[in-house]
């Protein structure tokens, strides 16, 4: 438990640590990362954005080559979104007659508006929905049990993926070595994790006020 609250209040030390061990891992470390947030659901809280900035910051400075890692990472997101597709398309009829209250409140109860969501968005919401935490290990799921298109998902994936793995990565590698940045780094990572949240917390907002 230690090492995860370390991976994602220290990113950038713990991958520093983990590269200066082993290159390889490092690669598999940060392919699985992002292959767990984005393939189950029970791992939103994985630090996505800024792993991916802090792997590029990284990769400015030590012999983890970004473009060999731009492809690896781009690879684990497409995988992850087809892994939380076909397993929401599997459960989905479970879903849908579950008793459960909790499966019932929030999930079954949702589904029409979920798929009026995904008839009108579908495309869209695959695409940027890859740029805000939480909802990007969701998207897909949802998307897999009202049966979006497999092809329509799987394009958008890729597009969704490689817009999202090349912002952070090679954001952090190109501004990586500048001398503020690596001063400030603590203060950019939480400014990363707070203007990412601002949509989500928007619309948390906005639909509490709506009920009142």
């Amino acid at each position: 438990m230690d090492g995860w609250i370390e991976i994602i209040l220290h990113t950038d030390d713990a991958l520093l640590g983990i590269v200066a061990q082993n290159v390889l891992f490092a690669y598999i470390f940060l392919f699985m990362i992002i292959l767990l947030e984005t393939g189950l659901i029970i791992f939103p809280f994985l630090p996505g954005d800024g792993l991916l900035f802090s792997a590029g910051v990284v990769a400015a400075s030590t012999e983890l080559n970004v473009w060999i890692l731009l492809v690896v990472l781009i690879i684990a997101a497409v995988l992850g979104n087809v892994l939380n597709y076909s397993v929401g398309k599997v459960l989905g009829n479970r879903i849908r007659q579950s008793d459960n209250f909790i499966i019932k409140k929030y999930i079954i109860n949702n589904l029409p508006r979920t798929q009026v969501f995904y008839d009108k968005h579908g495309g869209n919401a695959i695409v940027f929905g890859r740029f805000f935490p939480i909802i990007r290990t969701y998207i897909p799921f949802f998307a897999g049990i009202v049966k979006v298109e497999k092809s329509l998902f799987i394009e958008k994936t890729i597009i969704g993926a490689v817009s999202w793995i090349s912002l952070f990565l090679l954001l952090g590698f190109f501004v990586g070595e500048i001398e503020w940045v690596k001063n400030n780094y603590g203060l950019i990572f939480l400014c990363l994790i707070i203007i990412t949240l601002i949509p989500l917390l928007f619309s948390l907002i906005k639909k509490i006020i709506s009920k009142k």
